[in-house]
């Protein structure tokens, strides 16, 4: 994914102490790269939609003309669903998730892919079990990341707040969105570079360390960064 400039915003106001992840029983994920293996060739996409470079691809359609938008919107779909159909799942996702219902935590995914793009994703990967329809939110749902209205769309879906949650992406725009909606964000970094520490509660390079976190079996909740010292970023 291309990076962006990220103007950090004020931060907030101090807030007491907050849930450890594994005391949090709202979990958000994104999908594409978190949830499945990174498939997506971002730069490769905008050339063949004709976009500029390294700008973020919904983003750089919404600024175009219908006429322009429309067929470019049909041709992303087609795109995404060709990718979803041969996705892979992440190590461990199946072992996190059901683990994570095993405590009867409620999940849910917030991605910026299509609905239709989602659901393939999900059956291909055989993940599809542990995501009621309901609780799968796509840019055709709500206003994409980085924004909150997905996350706070299900916050209200559970009657929830937000210190009971958290996002879970692989992408600086999870990590906002989940900041701006005033959750617990963990990056996932297979990489094991965390680009953004500034916008993440927690790093984790892979799912079974986070299933360490979530299951409460490592209570060290502050191993990167407590998870009440959060911003805001507008």
């Amino acid at each position: 994914m291309s990076m962006l400039p990220i103007a950090p915003g004020p931060a907030s106001e101090a807030v007491g102490e907050q849930p450890a992840l594994h005391q949090r029983n709202h979990w958000i994920f994104d999908m594409d790269g978190t949830l499945t293996m990174a498939a997506h060739d971002f730069d490769a996409i905008r050339r063949s939609l004709g976009l500029p470079p390294k700008m973020p691809i919904l983003e750089s359609m919404a600024q175009l003309p219908e006429e322009k938008a429309a067929p470019l919107r049909v041709k992303l779909h087609e795109i995404e669903l060709d990718i979803a159909h041969s996705a892979q799942v992440q190590p461990g996702a199946v072992a996190l998730l059901a683990g994570l219902r095993s405590q009867n935590k409620r999940l849910a995914l917030l991605t910026r892919n299509s609905m239709a793009g989602a659901v393939a994703t999900l059956t291909a990967c055989g993940l599809d079990e542990f995501f009621e329809p309901a609780f799968i939110l796509s840019r055709h749902c709500c206003p994409p990341k980085p924004k909150p209205d997905g996350i706070h769309h299900l916050l209200g879906l559970w009657q929830a707040q937000p210190q009971t949650a958290v996002m879970v992406g692989d992408y600086v725009f999870d990590l906002l969105a989940g900041r701006n909606a005033g959750t617990a964000t963990v990056h996932l970094d297979v990489t094991g570079t965390f680009p953004w520490p500034e916008h993440a509660d927690a790093q984790v390079s892979s799912l079974n360390e986070l299933a360490i976190l979530a299951m409460g079996e490592d209570r060290r909740v502050g191993d990167r960064r407590r998870v009440g010292d959060r911003r805001r970023v507008e």
